[in-house]
């Protein structure tokens, strides 16, 4: 593991090897030559972040397709319908 100091927050980082396609890493080093990226590792751990983070939401909003709306609007309501006498007028 490589820790770089930048200022005052520590970045823990892990150097690594792929093996990556050859028109993938032309088209990866058109956009650091664009500037779209400072380098190669920013895009690549850009990339791998934003895949992860999608997989993540994808789960998240899978196992939220397993709810019953209507149960989960009753529960949400339960409460509402005792309290609802006490809550002061505006």
């Amino acid at each position: 593991m490589i820790i770089y100091h930048t200022g005052v927050n520590l970045m823990h980082t892990s150097k690594i090897a792929i093996t990556i396609d050859a028109d993938l890493l032309t088209r990866l080093d058109r956009l650091v030559a664009e500037q779209k990226f400072p380098n190669r590792s920013r895009a690549i751990q850009e990339a791998i972040s934003e895949k992860l983070e999608r997989i993540h939401h994808s789960r998240l909003a899978h196992e939220a397709a397993k709810l019953d709306p209507n149960f989960e609007q009753e529960m949400a309501d339960e409460g509402l319908v005792e309290d609802f006498s006490t809550w002061p007028e505006y």
